[in-house]
């Protein structure tokens, strides 16, 4: 079997055999098919699409390339939930903490930034210590002792995923329903969580611009996680404007401590409570989805999330200081205003263009294996549906520099879309499908 013939039977939109899907991504993986004909592959992939077999091979065959974690020894249900990306979505920071402090084990498998989204792995790693990179058994301790654990792919558990997924940031291919599916799901399955929620973006800032496509990528996976036997469901939320007022990883910490002391953007607590009540509903840990809202915020009134997130961040390294002075973790050396050009309501707010004019900052990589500034980055003062004066601060830009402080400026304004009447901000969660 050769790596061209592969690339050129899928280029025709043909279908692969398991036998050949599992010769590109293995071979991948050993160093026997090169980045060039694996990117080739990619590309393939995103213009001729996945049959539903390719794809549940396409996630087993990753799922499978190291070890798949056995949680049943642990006793009780654990708990994960995934985003599918966005600008803005710290979720997890506050979702982990909440569900763990309700008594639930949450296992999470987490991934770095993907074009112009943010990743988890990248946020946390802005705490100072923080140490994302656990063994099998250092995983498992975590869930057993605290019962919380954020970890990315280490070497032994679906490396298969790790090595693609760091290509496809730069080469183009992240915006693919199998590429996702199987990348999602093969670190979930491997990760060993009996019950998964999945947070799907839809909008200009998600790679599921349409609700209808977000909704297909969301039934392809509860599909995938069910044929396993995992509990599933999926919240479709918006992601027309970014999430919450922080983009950028430091900023994005703050901001998630902030909610978690219960002085949150409204939009990121609404839609923080609606996912870490689905998690609860999926481990019968409440009798339905209200219930489970008004269980996650007493949690955050009485201080009891707050607490698991300190330990969380001990628990793993890092220091729990950043809790009460967030100036622990990098400071940008440039911080200014962006003043509105003029007056009205803010009609909408291209996600897109602030994501990706916070990775020309900095804060997301342009080249495999770039490092990234955690202190840069944007906090917007006003969103969808909000009144601004003109000459008023839309947003404060945190750079390294003033060079890509101009560069950020010109970028961010042109995201801003405005009207002279007012504007409905739009629903956070779409729905739900369980």
């Amino acid at each position: 079997m050769h790596a061209v013939d592969v690339i050129d039977r899928k280029r025709r939109g043909e279908e692969l055999t398991r036998e050949e899907i599992e010769f590109m991504v293995m071979g991948f993986t050993r160093g026997e098919v090169e980045d060039y004909q694996m990117a080739a592959w990619l590309m393939a992939v995103v213009l001729q699409s996945m049959t539903e077999r390719e794809t549940v091979d396409l996630t087993m065959i990753m799922a499978e390339s190291g070890d798949v974690l056995d949680l049943a020894g642990l006793g009780g249900m654990v708990v994960d939930k995934h985003s599918t990306g966005g600008v803005g979505d710290k979720t997890t920071l506050v979702v982990a903490p909440l569900v763990a402090s309700l008594g639930l084990k949450v296992g999470k498998m987490s991934g770095r930034g993907l074009g112009f989204t943010g990743g988890t792995l990248d946020k946390l790693e802005a705490i100072p210590g923080f140490n994302v990179n656990l063994s099998r058994g250092q995983f498992i301790e975590l869930i057993r002792n605290h019962g919380i654990v954020v970890a990315g792919q280490s070497a032994d558990l679906a490396p298969a995923d790790g090595a693609i997924y760091a290509l496809r940031d730069v080469t183009a291919t992240v915006a693919s329903l199998p590429l996702i599916a199987s990348s999602i799901m093969s670190k979930k399955i491997a990760a060993g969580a009996n019950a998964i929620v999945l947070d799907v973006k839809t909008g200009s800032g998600a790679f599921m611009e349409t609700e209808d496509a977000a909704v297909e990528l969301a039934e392809a996976m509860i599909k995938i996680g069910r044929s396993v036997g995992r509990r599933m469901a999926a919240t479709i939320s918006d992601m027309g404007q970014p999430l919450g007022y922080a983009i950028g990883n430091a900023l994005e910490v703050v901001e998630a401590v902030d909610t978690l002391k219960g002085n949150g953007p409204s939009d990121f607590t609404e839609h923080c409570e609606v996912v870490a009540a689905e998690m609860l509903l999926l481990a019968d840990a409440c009798p339905d989805a209200p219930a489970g809202r008004a269980m996650v915020q007493d949690m955050i009134s009485s201080g009891r999330a707050l607490s698991k997130f300190r330990e969380w961040i001990r628990v793993q390294g890092g220091d729990d200081g950043v809790v009460d002075d967030p100036t622990i973790m990098p400071q940008a050396a440039v911080v200014d205003d962006l003043a509105a050009p003029k007056g009205g309501y803010v009609a909408a707010i291209d996600a897109r263009e602030a994501g990706l004019a916070t990775v020309g900052l900095g804060a997301g990589r342009q080249h495999k294996g770039e490092r990234i500034d955690h202190a840069v980055g944007v906090v917007l003062r006003k969103k969808v549906g909000d009144c601004v004066r003109k000459g008023e601060a839309l947003l404060a830009i945190h750079a390294s520099d003033e060079e890509k402080l101009e560069e950020a400026s010109q970028r961010l304004l042109s995201s801003f879309r405005w009207s002279d009447t007012p504007v409905q901000a739009p629903s956070v969660v779409l729905r739900v499908l369980r």
